[in-house]
């Protein structure tokens, strides 16, 4: 007797020829390759903070509120310290909280979502109105809510930040799932025995990852601002670590003696925020494009 398989592994993951075209549309996108390039530079400074700051960042031994120079391209703060090196090193808090929160808001955000728009029923009711009741209240007001309850700290900010994205997954990934699990193969894969967890995870959720690509790439910009705020309301990761939000605090007291210090990390979030989005924007492009050949073939 033949073994039992997949009907189909049509669609799942992505290709070398499909990697390529990707590749070539976004060299052709000339506002996703400066998007590309600035947000390199953030990644490769964060990786690489101890060799690219020049300084200690919580050295408090230089003067107070120097102008930018040939010895501190940044300026210092009000307390002596190198402003250029607390960026770059802000620059790690940022971005891992960013990437961080997207992961753990996708993980079960995209399983409550999946879930719901399989199943259906009473278990898609229960899902749905606590993401509606989520969708109800802002997200950063959500955020700012939890970590006050939870207290300052990285892994508090972090969880805060993606309880409250978990909604935009959720619904993304349930309505693509309400119109996937239509399909021929599905239908193909159940009659032929393939458990609801394999067909949900191996057909149904990799022919659902265009737009939660981009919904993550929009998700993490929000969270690089969300954790920004937070840290210059002072409820961030403390005030021990340097972070964008908190040195543009420390700014805003000094703005009309020291502009800098409030210029620059404004500065920092604002480009890489736009990097994100402009290379969100050439992704979302490209796929739009794809579908839209791939659905008139």
């Amino acid at each position: 007797m033949a073994a039992i398989t997949d009907p189909t592994d049509e669609g799942v993951g992505v290709s070398q020829g499909q990697r390529a075209r990707w590749w070539r549309h976004l060299l052709r996108d000339k506002r996703a390759l400066v998007g590309v390039i600035i947000l390199s530079f953030f990644v490769i400074s964060a990786l690489l903070a101890p060799l690219v700051a020049p300084h200690d960042p919580n050295a408090m031994a230089f003067g107070l509120m120097i102008p930018p120079s040939l010895t501190h391209p940044l300026g210092t703060d009000d307390l002596g310290r190198d402003l250029f090196s607390r960026l770059i090193f802000g620059t790690q808090v940022s971005l891992f909280v960013g990437i961080s929160t997207v992961s753990l808001a996708l993980v079960v955000g995209v399983t409550l979502g999946v879930v719901a728009g399989y199943y259906g029923g009473f278990l898609d009711t229960i899902i749905m109105r606590y993401i509606d009741l989520q969708w109800a209240f802002p997200n950063f007001i959500i955020a700012v809510y939890l970590v006050a309850i939870l207290g300052q700290g990285m892994w508090n900010v972090i969880a805060a930040v993606s309880l409250a994205f978990i909604d935009d997954f959720a619904r993304v990934a349930r309505g693509m799932v309400l119109t996937i699990k239509q399909e021929q193969y599905v239908d193909a894969a159940r009659t032929v025995g393939v458990s609801d967890w394999r067909i949900m995870w191996r057909h149904i959720l990799p022919n659902a990852t265009a737009p939660l690509i981009v919904q993550g790439t929009v998700s993490i910009s929000f969270a690089i601002l969300a954790e920004a705020a937070l840290s210059f309301l002072g409820l961030g990761v403390g005030v021990e670590t340097p972070t964008w939000g908190l040195i543009l605090a420390d700014g805003r007291t000094f703005i009309s003696r020291a502009w800098w210090i409030g210029v620059f990390p404004g500065l920092f979030i604002m480009l890489t925020v736009l990097s994100i989005n402009f290379v969100g924007d050439a992704l979302r492009d490209y796929l739009d494009v794809r579908e839209v050949k791939e659905g008139g073939a």
